[in-house]
């Protein structure tokens, strides 16, 4: 009886055992193999926009997180820009999610095989971010002034700082820095939002969506300090900005989907980066296996 007693007790350990070490495996790899899933989202049906007079507005809503949130991402601003502006875009409806508000696709089928991936659009001033074809984050931006551009095309991200300071002036400080064009110093960080492109061709952010980003992305890794092993996630800047005309979003108040991005631009977009996009990312995960 105590020999069958003490045989049970150690299957239950290795039972046990086996669980646990189950448990500790990485939950979020994905076999090139394995069918991913794209769940099918609609946005907020119903937006529309209109003008109001910014400081009554904003007497209005009392300082409740949520609806300042939407009306900075429509606005393309911060909280601090979005208390000077005379005039502001404000949607009918304030109980959607940002990404209701804002153009990216909530899924792109074409991004399938994409473990994650940056887009900055110029034209627009806003930023996603995909993981395997579903738009997991987004945000405004402002992006290079007309003097100043910033570039487009494909980058990767590299090298990241809490804290650094601009190469243009020293007196700048930039918050949660990830760089994305190492030897021209462009990268996307938390600085002032004044509702327009006005940076030395960076790519600004509000600092919660500065601090998402930089956790979110992957840093390069490198041999030595002119070696890459590594890139690190892919970043897509596109389009153009129309410096000398209005700002794009207030054609939101005469038609509320006139900004709106498809899946097929996006694919369009991708497709002629694709094979560099996949090859770096094969690379990374070889790495990540051999250590």
């Amino acid at each position: 009886m105590k020999k069958s007693i003490i045989v049970i007790l150690i299957l239950a350990i290795v039972f046990i055992s086996c669980k646990n070490n189950e448990s500790k495996e990485e939950p979020n790899t994905i076999n090139e193999d394995t069918e991913i899933t794209i769940e099918t989202r609609e946005k907020l049906e119903g937006i529309q926009y209109q003008m109001m007079e910014a400081k009554s507005w904003l007497k209005e809503t009392q300082n409740k997180e949520s609806v300042l949130q939407i009306a900075m991402d429509v606005n393309r601003t911060d909280r601090k820009n979005l208390a000077k502006m005379d005039s502001i875009i404000v949607p009918n409806k304030l109980d959607g999610k940002r990404e209701d508000y804002l153009p990216f696709p909530l899924q792109v089928e074409s991004l399938r095989k994409v473990d994650k991936i940056l887009f900055f659009s110029y034209p627009t001033q806003t930023f996603a971010a995909y993981k395997n074809g579903t738009l997991v984050y987004t945000g405004p931006t402002n992006m290079g002034r007309e003097k100043d551009p910033t570039p487009t095309g494909l980058f990767f991200t590299n090298w990241k700082a809490e804290e650094t300071i601009s190469t243009f002036n020293d007196e700048w400080e930039l918050k949660w820095n990830f760089n994305i064009e190492n030897k021209l110093g462009v990268g996307f960080h938390q600085y002032e939002l004044p509702g327009y492109p006005a940076s030395h061709s960076c790519l600004r952010l509000q600092e919660k969506d500065a601090r998402y980003l930089y956790d979110w992305a992957q840093q390069w890794e490198l041999i030595d300090d002119e070696t890459i092993k590594t890139k690190g996630t892919p970043v897509i800047v596109f389009g153009e900005y129309p410096f000398k005309g209005k700002k794009p979003w207030l054609q939101l108040l005469k038609n509320p989907e006139s900004l709106e991005i498809s899946e097929d631009e996006i694919a369009k977009l991708v497709q002629p980066k694709m094979q560099s996009i996949l090859k770096e990312q094969k690379n990374s995960k070889l790495e990540a296996q051999d250590k």
